[in-house]
């Protein structure tokens, strides 16, 4: 249990910072616009509704402190009885559980929303502090004394009172903060760019799986008598002009009615405890995604997995050589398939509908195998590989961007808030990045 929380500032520089020359320490709760300018969210209240109000979850938070439009939403009633966390735009967010001390800038396009209980809303003394005051409460000093004051009691949780006797460096002079800031923007808005573009990309090649294989709708075209709407002449030629009966109904004529296991096979992926890891270059993939490194790999690159046990239904896909942990399967043989069509494949299917387990969710392989499927001509399968395959680089080439601006970004920041950096060489090492 966390001790009763006080003002103490010898908690920064105990924690490895230091105060620049023309700053001060002072307390978190001295930067609020009122002592009563900090509050927690709503309460759960049980009744999301599809038109109410959106409310901001811990979930919704995002890398990089992002919010996207929040999935849940309150009815006006409960809003109105959380009105002292509606959102202005302009307010800082704390996050209370999960990653305690994340932070979100409010933007003005989420004024009227709300946030979950266990969120934060802090109003400032002066709003043009946020991204400074962010940089510092997500900094590695701030990090270890937050971590030293967390209720670990169920699980690591921040309350108001210890956010209110965090010892905050400030610049005297508010502009050098504001300017602090902005770097701080700099970084977070490339990085952002970065992973909305992939966002993009990636809807762009589901889109066109789902048109191609799902919806047939080139073929739907083709039967009415139209062309494939933006599709060269080569690309349409590879698809039918008509349907034909099958097992599975009407399927694009030539097309085949088979099952998964014809399109690709699926492996329980291998055994690799904690103990016998060593980092490396090789991704170590689990049911629920990349899992840290390893010197070895067991499966060639570019390869698919999702996951076996625990967490089903996620699919991943890997441009290098990994190793598939025994939580995963993943694609041993592609068959008519091809890595970027089994990604695609795999994400269309319910596979969280065929859990076998009990207690921890499973997924037999051989359910997977068993299912229906249509299965196209190779020549289209290798026609959208061609383009899907462009995209999946694009996205890793802006993946690899977005993490090495990430390296920079928490090298530069907690120098420049020390003092150990001056703001122009900062400028100059972002450009660079």
């Amino acid at each position: 249990m966390a001790s009763e929380a006080t003002w103490n500032p010898a908690l920064w520089e105990a924690a490895g910072g230091r105060v620049p020359d023309g700053w001060s320490l002072v307390p978190f709760g001295e930067l609020l616009a009122s002592p009563k300018s900090i509050a927690v969210g709503v309460m759960y209240p049980g009744d999301d509704v599809s038109s109410g109000v959106p409310l901001i979850r811990v979930g919704d938070v995002q890398n990089g402190g992002t919010v996207g439009e929040p999935q849940m939403r309150i009815s006006g009633k409960v809003h109105e009885e959380y009105r002292r966390t509606e959102l202005q735009g302009d307010e800082l967010l704390i996050t209370l559980v999960g990653k305690p001390g994340a932070c979100v800038l409010a933007r003005p396009s989420m004024k009227g929303w709300n946030v979950a209980r266990a969120l934060a809303v802090a109003r400032l003394q002066d709003p043009s502090l946020r991204s400074f005051i962010k940089t510092v409460l997500e900094g590695p000093v701030m990090r270890s004394i937050i971590s030293g004051m967390l209720n670990t009691t169920v699980q690591p949780t921040l309350n108001l009172k210890e956010i209110r006797s965090l010892p905050v460096p400030v610049p005297r002079d508010h502009r050098e903060a504001q300017k602090l800031g902005g770097v701080a923007e700099l970084f977070n808005a490339r990085i952002d760019l970065c992973r909305q573009t992939n966002t993009t990309l990636e809807s762009i090649a589901q889109a066109l799986f789902k048109s191609w294989f799902i919806d047939f709708e080139p073929v739907r075209d083709r039967a009415e008598g139209r062309e494939p709407e933006g599709m060269d002449a080569v690309t349409a030629a590879l698809f039918p002009a008509e349907f034909e009966e099958s097992a599975l109904g009407l399927i694009p004529k030539g097309w085949k009615a088979g099952i998964v296991e014809d399109l690709l096979v699926l492996q329980r992926g291998f055994d690799l405890p904690a103990a016998a890891r060593t980092d490396g270059v090789y991704a170590v993939l689990a049911a629920g995604g990349p899992h840290g490194t390893h010197r070895e790999a067991m499966v060639k690159g570019p390869g698919v997995t999702t996951g076996r046990s625990g967490v089903i239904g996620r699919v991943f896909y890997s441009h290098e050589d990994f190793w598939p942990l025994n939580t995963s399967l993943w694609v041993k043989e592609f068959k008519v398939a091809t890595a970027p069509f089994a990604y695609q494949y795999l994400k269309t299917m319910d596979l969280a509908r065929l859990n076998a387990g009990s207690a921890v969710p499973t997924l037999n392989r051989n359910d997977v195998h068993a299912l229906p499927a249509v299965i196209p001509s190779s020549a289209l399968v290798g026609k959208y590989t061609a383009t899907a395959d462009a995209l999946l680089r694009r996205m890793r080439a802006n993946a690899l961007h977005a993490a090495a601006l990430c390296e920079v970004r928490d090298s530069l920041l907690p120098r420049l808030i020390s003092g150990k950096l001056r703001l122009p060489e900062a400028v100059e090492q972002l450009e660079a990045a």
